[in-house]
Protein backbone atom coordinates (compact mmCIF):
# COMPACT_ATOMS: atom_id res chain seq x y z
CA UNK A 1 0.00 0.00 0.00
CA UNK A 2 1.28 3.67 -1.37
CA UNK A 3 1.11 6.16 1.98
CA UNK A 4 -1.29 8.59 1.05
CA UNK A 5 -3.25 11.66 3.17
CA UNK A 6 -6.97 11.16 4.76
CA UNK A 7 -9.21 14.07 5.48
CA UNK A 8 -12.23 13.11 7.40
CA UNK A 9 -14.59 16.72 6.61
CA UNK A 10 -17.55 17.16 8.82
CA UNK A 11 -19.43 19.10 6.36
CA UNK A 12 -20.74 18.33 2.78
CA UNK A 13 -19.60 21.79 1.66
CA UNK A 14 -16.05 20.72 2.87
CA UNK A 15 -16.33 17.07 1.22
CA UNK A 16 -17.42 18.59 -2.18
CA UNK A 17 -14.81 21.40 -1.88
CA UNK A 18 -11.85 18.73 -1.14
CA UNK A 19 -13.06 17.05 -4.03
CA UNK A 20 -13.46 19.27 -6.76
CA UNK A 21 -9.64 20.44 -5.10
CA UNK A 22 -7.82 17.51 -5.55
CA UNK A 23 -9.79 16.06 -8.32
CA UNK A 24 -8.85 12.50 -9.89
CA UNK A 25 -6.47 12.49 -6.77
CA UNK A 26 -8.83 12.24 -4.34
CA UNK A 27 -11.34 8.94 -3.42
CA UNK A 28 -14.25 8.87 -1.48
CA UNK A 29 -14.42 6.32 1.76
CA UNK A 30 -18.02 5.55 2.91
CA UNK A 31 -18.46 1.30 3.39
CA UNK A 32 -14.97 0.58 2.08
CA UNK A 33 -15.14 -2.73 0.73
CA UNK A 34 -14.06 -1.92 -2.74
CA UNK A 35 -11.64 0.75 -1.80
CA UNK A 36 -9.58 -0.63 0.82
CA UNK A 37 -8.77 -3.64 -1.44
CA UNK A 38 -7.81 -1.28 -4.09
CA UNK A 39 -5.12 0.51 -1.86
CA UNK A 40 -3.84 -2.96 -0.58
CA UNK A 41 -3.31 -4.65 -4.30
CA UNK A 42 -1.70 -1.14 -5.46
CA UNK A 43 -4.48 -0.81 -8.50
CA UNK A 44 -5.17 2.72 -6.75
CA UNK A 45 -2.92 5.18 -5.75
CA UNK A 46 -4.63 8.01 -4.65
CA UNK A 47 -3.25 11.53 -2.62
CA UNK A 48 -5.41 11.75 -0.14
CA UNK A 49 -8.99 9.62 0.98
CA UNK A 50 -11.71 11.25 1.80
CA UNK A 51 -13.54 9.81 4.86
CA UNK A 52 -17.57 11.10 4.48
CA UNK A 53 -18.69 8.60 7.26
CA UNK A 54 -19.79 11.53 9.59
CA UNK A 55 -21.13 13.79 7.03
CA UNK A 56 -24.60 15.03 8.26
CA UNK A 57 -26.11 15.05 4.78
CA UNK A 58 -24.74 11.88 3.69
CA UNK A 59 -25.95 9.78 6.54
CA UNK A 60 -27.65 6.37 6.28
CA UNK A 61 -31.12 5.85 6.45
CA UNK A 62 -34.76 4.98 4.51
CA UNK A 63 -37.46 7.32 4.74
CA UNK A 64 -40.76 8.42 2.13
CA UNK A 65 -41.07 11.80 0.82
CA UNK A 66 -43.32 13.45 -1.55
CA UNK A 67 -43.75 9.92 -3.50
CA UNK A 68 -40.35 8.55 -3.63
CA UNK A 69 -38.36 6.87 -1.47
CA UNK A 70 -34.88 7.92 -0.48
CA UNK A 71 -31.86 6.11 0.35
CA UNK A 72 -28.92 7.32 2.15
CA UNK A 73 -25.51 8.04 0.51
CA UNK A 74 -23.96 5.29 3.36
CA UNK A 75 -27.15 2.99 3.86
CA UNK A 76 -25.57 -0.48 4.24
CA UNK A 77 -26.80 -3.30 2.00
CA UNK A 78 -27.75 -4.93 5.46
CA UNK A 79 -30.26 -2.04 5.98
CA UNK A 80 -31.53 -2.46 2.57
CA UNK A 81 -31.82 -5.71 2.43
CA UNK A 82 -34.00 -6.11 5.73
CA UNK A 83 -36.20 -2.64 5.32
CA UNK A 84 -39.91 -3.58 5.19
CA UNK A 85 -41.04 -1.35 2.24
CA UNK A 86 -37.96 -2.25 0.03
CA UNK A 87 -39.05 -5.86 0.72
CA UNK A 88 -42.37 -5.05 -0.17
CA UNK A 89 -42.40 -2.40 -2.90
CA UNK A 90 -38.73 -3.12 -4.05
CA UNK A 91 -38.47 -6.71 -3.83
CA UNK A 92 -35.53 -7.17 -6.63
CA UNK A 93 -33.34 -4.81 -4.98
CA UNK A 94 -33.80 -6.43 -1.25
CA UNK A 95 -32.64 -9.65 -3.59
CA UNK A 96 -29.96 -7.70 -4.75
CA UNK A 97 -28.72 -6.51 -1.67
CA UNK A 98 -28.93 -9.95 0.56
CA UNK A 99 -26.27 -11.53 -2.18
CA UNK A 100 -23.98 -8.64 -1.52
CA UNK A 101 -20.36 -10.58 -0.52
CA UNK A 102 -20.84 -11.93 2.90
CA UNK A 103 -22.38 -10.78 5.99
CA UNK A 104 -19.49 -8.69 6.83
CA UNK A 105 -19.56 -6.89 3.87
CA UNK A 106 -23.04 -5.99 3.84
CA UNK A 107 -22.36 -4.91 7.37
CA UNK A 108 -20.60 -2.22 5.58
CA UNK A 109 -20.82 -2.25 2.07
CA UNK A 110 -23.19 1.13 0.85
CA UNK A 111 -25.52 1.67 -1.61
CA UNK A 112 -23.66 4.51 -3.35
CA UNK A 113 -20.52 2.95 -3.28
CA UNK A 114 -22.22 0.29 -5.01
CA UNK A 115 -23.09 2.32 -7.48
CA UNK A 116 -20.43 4.68 -8.09
CA UNK A 117 -17.60 1.64 -8.84
CA UNK A 118 -19.66 1.13 -11.74
CA UNK A 119 -18.89 -2.22 -11.86
CA UNK A 120 -20.95 -3.79 -14.95
CA UNK A 121 -21.60 -6.77 -12.35
CA UNK A 122 -22.62 -4.36 -9.55
CA UNK A 123 -25.62 -6.72 -8.23
CA UNK A 124 -28.13 -3.12 -7.06
CA UNK A 125 -27.72 -1.90 -10.84
CA UNK A 126 -30.19 -3.70 -12.54
CA UNK A 127 -32.80 -3.57 -9.67
CA UNK A 128 -32.69 -0.03 -9.52
CA UNK A 129 -32.91 0.08 -12.82
CA UNK A 130 -36.02 -1.80 -12.97
CA UNK A 131 -37.29 0.45 -10.73
CA UNK A 132 -36.66 3.82 -12.21
CA UNK A 133 -34.04 5.04 -9.28
CA UNK A 134 -32.68 8.01 -9.54
CA UNK A 135 -29.07 9.50 -8.33
CA UNK A 136 -29.17 12.48 -6.20
CA UNK A 137 -25.47 14.38 -6.85
CA UNK A 138 -24.00 17.49 -5.14
CA UNK A 139 -20.92 18.82 -6.33
CA UNK A 140 -20.04 22.53 -6.58
CA UNK A 141 -22.72 23.56 -8.76
CA UNK A 142 -25.17 22.64 -6.69
CA UNK A 143 -27.52 19.61 -6.14
CA UNK A 144 -28.77 17.84 -9.64
CA UNK A 145 -30.69 14.44 -10.13
CA UNK A 146 -29.21 11.81 -12.35
CA UNK A 147 -31.51 9.32 -13.51
CA UNK A 148 -29.75 5.74 -13.05
CA UNK A 149 -29.51 4.96 -16.63
CA UNK A 150 -27.82 8.48 -17.73
CA UNK A 151 -25.08 7.63 -14.48
CA UNK A 152 -23.42 4.92 -15.82
CA UNK A 153 -20.75 5.53 -18.81
CA UNK A 154 -18.46 2.58 -18.49
CA UNK A 155 -16.50 0.46 -16.50
CA UNK A 156 -15.64 2.75 -13.80
CA UNK A 157 -17.30 5.64 -14.91
CA UNK A 158 -19.96 7.77 -14.24
CA UNK A 159 -21.67 10.83 -15.49
CA UNK A 160 -20.58 12.46 -12.05
CA UNK A 161 -18.67 16.01 -12.43
CA UNK A 162 -15.17 16.98 -10.74
CA UNK A 163 -16.19 17.66 -6.97
CA UNK A 164 -19.34 15.93 -7.04
CA UNK A 165 -20.73 13.30 -4.77
CA UNK A 166 -23.72 10.84 -4.20
CA UNK A 167 -26.05 11.94 -1.39
CA UNK A 168 -28.91 9.74 -1.56
CA UNK A 169 -31.09 7.13 -4.25
CA UNK A 170 -34.77 8.00 -4.55
CA UNK A 171 -37.00 5.34 -5.98
CA UNK A 172 -40.44 6.38 -7.12
CA UNK A 173 -43.37 4.69 -5.15
CA UNK A 174 -45.43 2.81 -7.41
CA UNK A 175 -48.86 4.09 -8.32
CA UNK A 176 -49.85 0.47 -8.96
CA UNK A 177 -48.68 -2.75 -7.30
CA UNK A 178 -45.14 -3.98 -9.05
CA UNK A 179 -43.20 -6.94 -8.23
CA UNK A 180 -40.08 -7.11 -9.13
CA UNK A 181 -36.77 -10.20 -8.76
CA UNK A 182 -33.32 -10.30 -8.71
CA UNK A 183 -31.38 -13.18 -10.33
CA UNK A 184 -27.31 -14.01 -10.34
CA UNK A 185 -24.93 -16.65 -11.54
CA UNK A 186 -21.72 -16.84 -10.19
CA UNK A 187 -19.26 -19.43 -9.24
CA UNK A 188 -18.77 -19.33 -5.35
CA UNK A 189 -21.61 -17.45 -3.61
CA UNK A 190 -20.66 -14.50 -1.70
CA UNK A 191 -16.87 -14.26 -2.85
CA UNK A 192 -17.45 -13.79 -6.59
CA UNK A 193 -18.20 -11.10 -8.89
CA UNK A 194 -21.67 -12.07 -10.64
CA UNK A 195 -21.05 -13.69 -14.65
CA UNK A 196 -24.51 -12.72 -14.63
CA UNK A 197 -26.86 -10.03 -13.31
CA UNK A 198 -30.69 -9.93 -14.06
CA UNK A 199 -33.87 -8.23 -12.37
CA UNK A 200 -36.95 -8.16 -14.10
CA UNK A 201 -40.19 -5.73 -12.52
CA UNK A 202 -44.23 -6.35 -14.16
CA UNK A 203 -46.75 -4.66 -13.22
CA UNK A 204 -50.53 -5.11 -12.79
CA UNK A 205 -51.37 -3.72 -16.41
CA UNK A 206 -48.90 -6.04 -18.03
CA UNK A 207 -46.03 -3.38 -18.17
CA UNK A 208 -42.60 -5.06 -17.91
CA UNK A 209 -39.00 -3.66 -17.71
CA UNK A 210 -35.65 -6.20 -17.44
CA UNK A 211 -31.83 -4.96 -16.25
CA UNK A 212 -28.97 -7.01 -16.85
CA UNK A 213 -25.26 -6.56 -16.49
CA UNK A 214 -22.23 -8.05 -16.51
CA UNK A 215 -22.16 -8.68 -19.89
CA UNK A 216 -21.08 -5.24 -21.28
CA UNK A 217 -19.45 -2.46 -20.52
CA UNK A 218 -22.44 -1.04 -18.52
CA UNK A 219 -25.73 -2.33 -16.69
CA UNK A 220 -28.93 -1.62 -18.52
CA UNK A 221 -32.31 -1.50 -19.01
CA UNK A 222 -34.67 -2.59 -21.39
CA UNK A 223 -38.80 -2.07 -21.71
CA UNK A 224 -41.11 -5.01 -23.29
CA UNK A 225 -43.56 -2.68 -24.88
CA UNK A 226 -45.61 -5.43 -25.88
CA UNK A 227 -46.25 -6.57 -22.47
CA UNK A 228 -45.79 -10.25 -22.84
CA UNK A 229 -43.11 -10.64 -20.40
CA UNK A 230 -46.29 -9.30 -18.24
CA UNK A 231 -48.47 -11.50 -19.65
CA UNK A 232 -49.16 -15.02 -17.68
CA UNK A 233 -50.79 -16.60 -20.40
CA UNK A 234 -47.76 -15.51 -23.24
CA UNK A 235 -46.03 -18.64 -24.54
CA UNK A 236 -43.26 -19.87 -24.22
CA UNK A 237 -42.42 -19.11 -27.58
CA UNK A 238 -43.63 -15.60 -27.18
CA UNK A 239 -41.37 -14.36 -24.44
CA UNK A 240 -38.51 -16.29 -25.94
CA UNK A 241 -39.10 -13.78 -29.07
CA UNK A 242 -38.95 -11.05 -27.02
CA UNK A 243 -36.22 -11.96 -24.98
CA UNK A 244 -34.26 -12.27 -27.82
CA UNK A 245 -34.85 -8.87 -28.59
CA UNK A 246 -34.30 -7.45 -25.35
CA UNK A 247 -30.83 -8.96 -24.78
CA UNK A 248 -29.83 -9.55 -28.78
CA UNK A 249 -26.92 -6.21 -27.65
CA UNK A 250 -25.37 -8.68 -24.71
CA UNK A 251 -21.66 -8.20 -25.67
CA UNK A 252 -19.96 -10.01 -22.96
CA UNK A 253 -16.12 -9.59 -22.30
CA UNK A 254 -14.38 -12.44 -23.99
CA UNK A 255 -11.08 -11.84 -21.94
CA UNK A 256 -13.27 -12.05 -18.62
CA UNK A 257 -11.79 -15.68 -16.29
CA UNK A 258 -15.67 -15.73 -14.66
CA UNK A 259 -17.37 -16.96 -17.53
CA UNK A 260 -17.24 -17.68 -21.40
CA UNK A 261 -19.32 -15.06 -23.33
CA UNK A 262 -21.62 -18.14 -25.08
CA UNK A 263 -22.21 -19.21 -21.57
CA UNK A 264 -23.17 -15.53 -20.17
CA UNK A 265 -25.69 -15.62 -23.17
CA UNK A 266 -27.47 -18.80 -22.18
CA UNK A 267 -27.50 -17.85 -18.89
CA UNK A 268 -28.96 -14.55 -19.53
CA UNK A 269 -32.05 -15.79 -20.81
CA UNK A 270 -32.64 -18.67 -18.22
CA UNK A 271 -32.40 -16.02 -15.31
CA UNK A 272 -34.58 -13.69 -17.33
CA UNK A 273 -37.04 -16.13 -17.53
CA UNK A 274 -36.48 -17.42 -13.60
CA UNK A 275 -36.62 -13.47 -12.48
CA UNK A 276 -40.05 -13.29 -14.63
CA UNK A 277 -42.18 -16.37 -13.18
CA UNK A 278 -40.77 -15.41 -9.44
CA UNK A 279 -42.05 -11.68 -10.76
CA UNK A 280 -45.31 -12.56 -11.95
CA UNK A 281 -45.60 -14.73 -8.62
CA UNK A 282 -45.55 -11.99 -6.38
CA UNK A 283 -47.28 -9.92 -8.37
CA UNK A 284 -50.44 -12.47 -7.79
CA UNK A 285 -49.37 -13.35 -4.12
CA UNK A 286 -50.01 -9.41 -3.92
Amino acid sequence: MQPFAYSRPGTLAEAVALLEERGPGARVLAGGTDLLIRLRDGSLDPEVVVDVKRVPELAPGIRADDGRLVIGATTTMTEIAAHPVIRHEFAALADAAAYVGSVQIRNRATLAGNLCNASPAADTAPALLVHGAVVVAAGPEGTRRIPLDAFFVRSGVTTLARGELVTAVDLPLPSTRLASAHERRTRRRGHDLAAVTMAVGVDARGAARLAFGSVGPRPVVRVDDTATLGDRSATDADVDAILDRLLGDAAPSRTSMRASPGYRLAMLRVLARRARATALGRLADG
